[in-house]
């Protein structure tokens, strides 16, 4: 018996349209997903300065959890706060009107009252214990008291005489926060300048040079979780 005229259709080969149609589309849903997983589940951040360290180092490349503190729609201003709140001592990122996401440890909540004496942080009447501090306490530093107010966090750089933070910056409100750190997924020692915002050269330099010397990775840093 000869073949009927479905049997023929469908054992035609697509054509190079078609092929490309189908190819097209399958790029369309990768695209999606990938904007979907950037905008509301994670992100992946690199670190430029020495604010946090010594938990977070220079040229740190860090897997930051949005789920459940942010949603939004990638390349625009467009976001959403989510139902989750950061706790005491998270690292969390947190936009900046007109500059590069901050990083931070939290150290205030909505209704703290956060001081500094003697360069202890003492938070509604009660010091802190901060053992991932990279310097002692400086017997000189001094700051507050200030009252943390409602959908606001007071937040601070682990390495406390190089940091930009709620002393100098203010509250940071909630719906600024992104999300917080979940794991380094890679460190690579390389000048501070590869790591800034805009330099695209210095940073495929800095990839280029880990590839060609190893010892460029901090390979005790990988998987690393906060």
């Amino acid at each position: 018996m000869g073949k009927g005229p479905q049997d023929a259709e469908a054992g035609a080969k697509p054509t190079l349209q078609q092929k490309f149609v189908r190819e097209l589309i399958s790029w369309f849903w990768v695209i999606l997903a990938f904007l979907f997983i950037h905008g509301t589940i994670v992100q992946a951040r690199v670190i430029p300065s020495g604010s946090m360290e010594n938990t977070l180092l220079v040229g740190d490349h860090l897997l930051v959890t949005r789920f459940g503190y942010d949603a939004q729609v990638p390349f625009t201003g467009w976001h959403w706060t989510l139902w989750r709140n950061p706790k005491r001592q998270d690292v969390v990122i947190f936009r900046r009107p007109g500059q590069p996401d901050f990083v931070k440890r939290v150290i205030g909540l909505p209704g703290d009252t956060v001081e500094i004496r003697h360069g202890r942080v003492w938070v509604s009447g009660q010091p802190l214990e901060e053992p991932y501090l990279r310097e002692p306490h400086d017997p000189d530093d001094r700051f507050g008291p200030v009252t943390v107010p409602a959908g606001h966090y007071f937040v601070m750089g682990d390495n406390r005489d190089n940091s930009h933070d709620s002393r100098y910056i203010g509250f940071v409100s909630r719906e600024d926060i992104i999300g917080t750190a979940l794991i380094i997924y890679l460190s690579v020692q390389a000048p501070a300048d590869a790591w800034q915002p805009g330099h695209l050269w210095e940073r495929m330099d800095a990839y280029l040079g880990a590839l060609v010397r190893p010892r460029r990775v901090r390979w005790s840093r990988l998987l690393t979780t906060f």
